[in-house]
């Protein structure tokens, strides 16, 4: 994997895939946790996010996006890793529990990169099928977040998802 693949990448083992994504932001380090982190920034990337900021905390999240049942939406899950930046590492893990999909676990990792960061984002314990609709439409997420981050409009979550779609079919 480069720096920065535009396109995520599914890795399969068995019955289940993990999802990854490596991106290099011209951000700081701070930045982009703040933008991670921050449910007032998380609003205007994701969607509705509360975060109890620790190890053990909880998190709940409504995506504005795509345009499903709020029930089909909402995500939560325990905090298993915050560790702000430090060091130039930061890391913020949590449980993806969805009604939708199966029990899973979200990680972004963070590494300071000159005046830029390197996000890798990781979401494992989907089903292969799952992973497959999913992957379009985290890369539009993370398209979302890096034009929050540049100050750029951010885009409808519907509109990056059907331009990206057909560049993953098939992807397993």
């Amino acid at each position: 994997m480069t720096v920065d693949d535009r396109l995520g990448r599914l890795d399969v083992r068995g019955d289940q895939a993990t999802m990854t994504f490596r991106r290099r932001l011209p951000h700081s380090i701070d930045a982009v946790w703040a933008a991670v982190t921050d449910p007032a920034e998380r609003a205007v990337w994701f969607g509705t996010t509360t975060i109890e900021a620790h190890a053990g905390g909880r998190i709940t999240m409504m995506p504005d996006e795509p345009p499903v049942a709020p029930s089909a939406k909402e995500m939560t899950g325990r905090i298993l890793t915050w560790q702000p930046p430090s060091g130039g590492r930061a890391v913020f893990e949590h449980e993806w529990h969805q009604r939708i999909v199966e029990e899973g676990v979200v990680r972004y990792e963070l590494t300071a990169d000159g005046p830029g960061t390197v996000l890798v984002f990781t979401h494992h314990g989907l089903s292969t099928r799952n992973a497959q609709g999913f992957i379009p439409g985290m890369h539009a997420y993370l398209d979302r977040l890096a034009a929050h981050l540049a100050g750029d409009q951010v885009q409808p979550w519907s509109d990056l998802y059907g331009r990206l779609a057909p560049a993953y079919a098939g992807q397993s």
